[in-house]
């Protein structure tokens, strides 16, 4: 397990706490040495990903998508074997297999498609009004020896 320590990002930072917790887990996903079924991640376009995953053997129902609390997860569940086929060499994998990507948190799956054993999961990024860039004006407090000079002469 490798460790990396963030400590000199937080110095100009803020609001970054969860991103050590965020690397462990990545780190922990791909040391698991899990290959199947393989996939691609593409950007799309500005705000729009895809997800590819082969998975050679899956109909729509054999696999289930979900999405909670800024994980997807991909599963697909293994067929029951037929005791009618007799394999003299089997090298498409049709076994059982889960596969979780960690979303940030204004990143939304908008759909699924299965075409030609490709699994195609388009996700969006919605960035929220109240994220978005906005200027702040900066307030001029008036100077204060106008405030008390003005205040003098008021009172005589």
């Amino acid at each position: 397990m490798r460790t990396f320590d963030l400590s000199p990002l937080f110095r100009s930072t803020i609001g970054f706490d969860r991103l050590s917790r965020a690397m462990d887990a990545a780190l922990q996903l791909n040391d698991s040495g899990v290959s199947y079924p393989p996939y691609n991640i593409e950007k799309v376009s500005d705000d729009g990903y895809r997800i590819s995953m082969a998975v050679a053997g899956f109909a729509g129902d054999d696999i289930e998508i979900t999405s909670h609390e800024g994980w997807l997860t991909v599963r697909g569940k293994a067929k029951a074997e037929s005791e009618t086929r007799t394999f003299l060499y089997r090298g498409i994998a049709e076994r059982a297999f889960e596969r979780k990507f960690q979303l940030a948190d204004v990143i939304r799956v908008t759909g699924a498609t299965l075409t030609d054993g490709m699994l195609h999961i388009e996700l969006v990024r919605e960035v929220p009004e109240a994220m978005r860039p906005r200027r702040i004006e900066v307030a001029t407090a008036p100077a204060a020896g106008r405030v008390a000079a003005g205040s003098a002469r008021a009172a005589a």
